[in-house]
């Protein structure tokens, strides 16, 4: 437990220069993705900018991985899309403002399941999550990404596209900003070529006085991206237990997004600087994070795997480069809130292009032919629930249950027999393969307790009785032998399946014989 709160590491040498200007370039990368991804479900874009401060600063601080980067996210964004449309069909004409505060609990109580998870160190359960299901994940979330962006296509409040020259100059202005980011790295890449993007567009549209959709355009009358620091917002909502019954589930997915994607950017990160982060601390950072965010006017959010990737490969590698990004956000909220409402719609939208690009793993495609069927499966279910759900945390945990069964299946078919009659006239069964639950039926079918001879022996020296399944198939085994009067012996168990069987006396009714060459299970007679 020590080391979950153990933040600094007083002799790590630290480039202050460095961490500084990474830090800088951090920040301005994050205003352009903090707004589009507030705007995924519709709200306020100092929803996302004030969550990006709140979660860059506390993740900097308490996190266990140091350069890492957090933030609003488009994970956790599409969630409370599915939870605002479950609000109205329960609520019909509930405000925006009530709305709100149901998204800040819920941030809040996510928070609260991130923390209990690092308290009870469940962070290493993310080994579980197989690569096909994480496939499926990345490449679903990178559809939804890309399908909200369409409607700033669309005339404000209707279904019709724009006008012909409008929409011409949104889809130029879009495939300009596209072309930026996918052009400059190739040149340089000491400029985040996403702020370099933006500031182009910008400065044209801005210097040319082309008449198209800025930020302000997207918000309603009276609304300002011009703030403070986060206010301190204290959700008002009704406390009843269909409320709740609406919150938590979705809390649960924040947490678990949340978390998934917060442990998957660690990994890459420890990779990257070939050191090793703590999982269980970022995960109380991550929840510490989320329940500041809720009362303090945020709308949640996790790492971020793109600009983490800006921070350490500016070779920043301490904590302060992060701090250093959180406060560069706040100035930029508190005094450059004029600049950012003239930023042009189609640079945030071509930005997010970009990032559902990117996010998409068109890897997969390569692999199709290489991976097992049933895992081409998996990764396109994940894919389909992930994209018409917008599910993430449900897409996840359904493709690890269809991952795992895919296992028991393939597992449960390699169980086999070898049959031999000795000398003295005793059958013996060698068996081949795990035997567990999906196993245990092709195991008993192996058997002819009427026409074997009076003696017959079950050899496991290739095997393993795994669960409580096959204790209860060896039970009905030795039950059916014993029925037709003849006598079983169970050899070559390996000590922990004798363990297993000792600890479940009550199920199966079975002495163990010390034998110098190997251990017999014998039926009492």
């Amino acid at each position: 437990m020590t080391k979950l709160f153990n933040l600094f590491n007083f002799n790590q040498k630290v480039d202050y220069k460095t961490e500084i200007l990474s830090g800088l370039t951090v920040a301005l990368a994050l205003v352009p993705e903090a707004i589009a991804f507030a705007m995924i479900p519709g709200f306020s874009p100092l929803t996302g900018l004030y969550a990006a401060f709140v979660l860059a600063l506390i993740t900097s601080i308490f996190g266990g991985r140091p350069g890492m980067i957090s933030g609003a996210t488009g994970a956790v964004a599409v969630i409370f899309v599915g939870l605002i449309l479950e609000l109205k069909r329960h609520f019909p004409g509930i405000e925006p403002e009530e709305i709100l505060n149901y998204v800040f609990i819920t941030v809040v109580f996510a928070g609260v399941l991130q923390i209990l998870a690092g308290v009870l160190r469940l962070g290493k359960f993310i080994r579980l999550v197989p690569q096909p299901v994480m496939f499926g994940f990345v490449n679903g979330l990178a559809i939804i990404i890309f399908m909200a962006q369409f409607p700033n296509f669309y005339q404000k409040g209707t279904e019709n596209l724009l006008a012909q020259t409008p929409f011409l100059i949104m889809l130029g202005l879009t495939v300009l900003t596209m072309v930026i980011i996918w052009g400059l790295p190739k040149l340089t890449k000491m400029i985040p070529s996403a702020l370099v993007a933006i500031l182009v567009v910008s400065a044209l549209v801005i210097g040319l006085n082309i008449d198209t959709m800025t930020v302000a355009d997207t918000m309603k009358d009276g609304q300002s991206i011009k703030g403070g620091f986060p206010p301190l917002s204290i959700p008002n909502i009704d406390w009843s237990w269909e409320s709740l019954m609406i919150i938590f589930p979705y809390a649960a997915i924040v947490a678990g997004v949340g978390l998934i994607e917060s442990l998957l950017t660690l990994n890459i990160i420890d990779e990257i600087t070939e050191t090793r982060g703590s999982g269980n601390r970022e995960c109380i950072a991550q929840g510490t994070a989320n329940i500041f965010s809720g009362f303090l006017s945020g709308m949640g959010g996790c790492a971020m795997i793109g600009q983490s990737l800006i921070n350490t490969s500016a070779g920043a590698r301490a904590r302060l480069s992060g701090i250093t990004a959180a406060v560069m956000l706040l100035v930029f909220i508190m005094f450059g809130s004029s600049l950012i409402e003239k930023l042009p719609m189609a640079a945030l939208v071509g930005l997010m292009f970009m990032v559902a690009i990117g996010t998409f793993e068109w890897a997969s495609f390569k692999v199709f032919k290489k991976m097992p069927s049933s895992d081409v499966l998996v990764m396109i279910l994940v894919t389909l629930i992930t994209a018409i759900t917008h599910n993430l945390a449900i897409a996840v945990l359904a493709g690890v249950i269809l991952s795992a069964l895919a296992y028991s299946w393939e597992n449960a078919k390699r169980i086999r027999a070898r049959k031999y009659v000795d000398d003295n006239g005793v059958k013996h069964y060698e068996i081949y393969g795990p035997l567990f639950f999906g196993s245990t039926t092709a195991f008993s079918e192996k058997f002819d307790p009427l026409n074997d001879p009076d003696e017959v022996i079950v050899d496991f020296a290739e095997s393993r009785v795994a669960d409580m399944s096959a204790i209860e198939a060896l039970n009905k085994l030795t039950e059916r032998y014993l029925k037709a009067g003849k006598t079983i012996h169970l050899k070559h168990l390996s000590p922990d399946c004798q363990t297993l069987l000792k600890n479940a006396k009550k199920v199966i009714d079975v002495n163990v014989l010390e034998d110098p060459t190997y251990h017999i299970v014998v039926d009492k007679v």
